[in-house]
């Protein structure tokens, strides 16, 4: 889609506007997003191998347990209201799938609060998850179709 044509005023208010307007920081952001989620990453390693270590589990497995505490951390952080200050802080790093998932969830759930545990938390908690698990059955079904249809190595 070709830009809009802009008037003369409208252009001349678009240049005042680029003046005045912040540059974005982007060097520091991009770094905290990585710091961020670098530690979100640790977190989640020091988790699986922590449960790894206690139920004497092997790594692919302690990772089920590891990504549960993980889902709760975010829903604890959202539910009392630091995971959008840490974001506003550490950017898209603490939003890597795990942590950003919950905090999606949990926030879609907290605004209908007041219609009731059912119908607001309760129903609202999935209208987001319900989406992304459809999305990630149905493209697991297709790139296993695609394994089982190519052929093997």
């Amino acid at each position: 889609m070709p830009a809009k044509k802009l008037n003369p005023k409208q252009a001349a208010y678009q240049k005042k506007v680029k003046k005045y307007e912040p540059k974005p920081k982007a060097l520091r952001n991009a770094l905290l997003a990585f710091l961020s989620g670098g530690v979100v990453c640790l977190l989640g390693q020091a988790l699986t191998d922590f449960f790894g270590a206690v139920m004497d589990l092997p790594p692919e497995k302690a990772a089920t347990p590891a990504v549960a505490t993980m889902i709760f951390f975010g829903a604890l952080l959202t539910s009392l209201g630091l995971f959008d200050r840490i974001a506003r802080f550490a950017g898209a790093g603490v939003a890597v799938p795990v942590t950003g998932f919950a905090n999606s969830m949990v926030s879609a759930a907290l605004e209908f609060r007041e219609e009731g545990p059912i119908l607001g938390i309760g129903a609202k908690l999935f209208s987001l998850a319900g989406s992304v698990i459809t999305f990630g059955v149905v493209t697991a079904f297709i790139v296993g179709l695609i394994h089982a249809i190519l052929p093997g190595r």
